[in-house]
């Protein structure tokens, strides 16, 4: 029985690195399952003309602590340790905080906390607020004149 012989290695090919085939690719892994993007929070009727139907949320948005946070600010001189800061907007917006406000997030924060932290996040890019100290609320220059 005669075998076929490489012509570069002069093996036989079934010992030749070149009468082998390539090794197959290694399989890619599978693609993540991606989610269906979350629909808007706005619900419609039926007709292309109807006005969109307000949404309750559980808890007090962000923009309901804005200008309260500014006031708070404002009156304690342009500046306030955010603690302080903290509990003189809970006293402000006591009547206005839902039950769900008192829950806390998955990393432990009062929900109505951190809508006050993100609305001072937006007030930040407004140019309203300064950076300021470490654990300092502070009023730019801007947000000391507006209002």
């Amino acid at each position: 029985m005669s075998e076929d012989y490489c012509e570069l290695c002069d093996l036989p090919k079934s010992q030749c690195i070149h009468g082998r085939p390539p090794p197959p690719p290694p399989a890619a892994p599978p693609a993540p399952e991606r989610k269906a993007a979350p629909r808007p929070r706005v619900a419609r009727t039926p007709g292309a003309s109807a006005p969109p139907r307000v949404v309750r949320h559980r808890w007090t948005p962000p923009d309901a602590f804005r200008e309260e946070i500014l006031v708070v600010l404002r009156e304690a001189g342009g500046e306030l340790d955010a603690e302080d800061l903290f509990l003189e907007l809970e006293v402000r917006m006591e009547e206005r905080l839902k039950p769900a406000d008192q829950e806390t997030t998955p990393e432990g924060e009062l929900r109505w906390r951190y809508a006050a932290r993100r609305a001072r996040q937006g007030l930040l890019a407004d140019g309203l607020m300064s950076k300021g100290r470490p654990g300092v609320w502070a009023l730019s220059p801007e947000g000391r004149t507006t209002g």
